[in-house]
């Protein structure tokens, strides 16, 4: 029993994990429908910013850099949630209602992210940088009798186009310079390993003589404190009781002077927040690397499908139940916990004793839950729904 009680641990920590992963994606797809592939790799630059916040601590001293990952964790979530607003406000919100559209898209953002996070260097930073100043810079000081013309829409897409030589023609003379130190990519393909602090490395207690570990204690608490955080946010605040008007009724929140495009542009700010603090999380777990998002994108998926689209308790619910079964399972701890089950069940959970069998239970499990319950547990509501 201490062997299914410790995966057991491990499945509530996982299901932690999905939560903070998932309450985002909830929330981002209950208010504006948007299907964002691209929320896997959200989780993967939250990782990649606690990866670089530890290495500026480093040389800081070994006092200072136990306060290192508190750091990692604000940083993580303010600096993925400026990413998930820019995409808002430069791409998803030109394709509200066109669900291809947007699902192509974000799929082609998640691979951009991927392939940069793989490749960027000094050079390609100065060169992204030269390009969206220039094309800022021009575009917003042209003359007003220019702006108001038919053919301006064209003359912007020109100066973009323009402003990306510029960029491009940066990080050839930049790279050309044959500094090996400069030209150097910053992360490279290879995964990457986060030291946690010695606080939360060890045990920090024990229930009937079975060692709680640190580090999933520390993710489930933080779990629970940010899904407080967000439900006080959702039904106390002015911006969460607009947030949840948006999602009953669009139509009617614009005719009450609800601005619905800030509503939308926050709401992809914090769900995108909440998907870096999740990467942060994960770095405890193990190593991460430019693929990290896609190992949990599916997952978030199904959480949301299963506990209902934009509901927390549903979120919550799911995310446990996905992480337990994906852990007891998958680990096949059962199989030592239980010598004596019946062999019938017994040959059963072998051969889910696996975590890609473990994928193919869970995906077994909802299929036959949606046959009776379409739209999850805790289905949405309000009037836009029902229409």
């Amino acid at each position: 029993m201490e062997l299914v009680f410790s995966q057991l641990l491990d499945g509530v920590s996982i299901g932690s994990v999905l939560l903070l992963a998932a309450t985002g994606l909830a929330i981002v797809f209950g208010l504006m429908g948007v299907i964002n592939l691209a929320h896997g790799e959200l989780m993967m630059v939250g990782a990649y910013v606690t990866y670089v916040v530890q290495n500026l601590f480093k040389p800081l001293g070994e006092g200072l850099f136990q306060l290192y990952y508190p750091v990692a964790l604000v940083a993580a979530f303010f600096v993925t949630a400026v990413v998930g607003v820019f995409l808002e406000k430069t791409l998803i919100r030109k394709l509200y209602g066109r669900p291809l559209e947007t699902l192509l898209a974000t799929w082609g953002v998640s691979l951009i992210l991927i392939q940069f996070v793989r490749s960027v260097s000094t050079p390609m930073v100065l060169g992204i940088g030269v390009t969206v100043i220039l094309g800022i810079l021009v575009n917003r000081y042209l003359p007003k009798k220019i702006k108001s013309r038919p053919f301006a829409p064209y003359l912007a897409g020109l100066i973009w186009t323009a402003s990306a030589l510029l960029g491009i023609v940066t990080i050839s003379a930049i790279t050309g310079i044959g500094n090996r130190a400069l030209n150097k990519p910053w992360f490279g393909p290879r995964n990457i390993d986060v030291t946690a602090p010695k606080w939360l490395q060890g045990s920090w207690g024990s229930i009937a003589g079975i060692e709680l570990p640190g580090i999933r204690i520390f993710i489930i608490i933080l779990s629970a404190l940010l899904l407080l955080g967000v439900a006080w946010f959702l039904t106390k605040s002015v911006w969460g009781l607009r947030i949840r008007a948006v999602t009953q009724n669009r139509q009617m929140s614009n005719c009450l002077g609800i601005p619905t495009d800030s509503v939308d542009s926050i709401t992809f700010g914090v769900g995108s927040g909440l998907a870096g603090v999740a990467g942060a999380a994960i770095t405890l777990l193990g190593s991460v690397g430019p693929n990290l998002g896609a190992a949990y994108i599916v997952s978030c998926f199904m959480v949301i499908v299963l506990g209902g689209v934009g509901n927390l308790v549903g979120t919550v619910i799911a995310s446990m139940m996905l992480g337990i079964i994906q852990s007891i399972i998958g680990s096949g701890s059962l199989l030592i916990a239980f010598p004596d089950m019946p062999k019938v069940a017994a040959a059963v959970v072998e051969f889910f004793a696996t975590t890609s069998m473990s994928y193919v239970l869970i995906f077994i499990f909802i299929i036959g839950f949606l046959q009776f319950k379409p739209t999850g547990m805790f289905p949405q509501k309000g009037r836009s729904v029902e229409a």
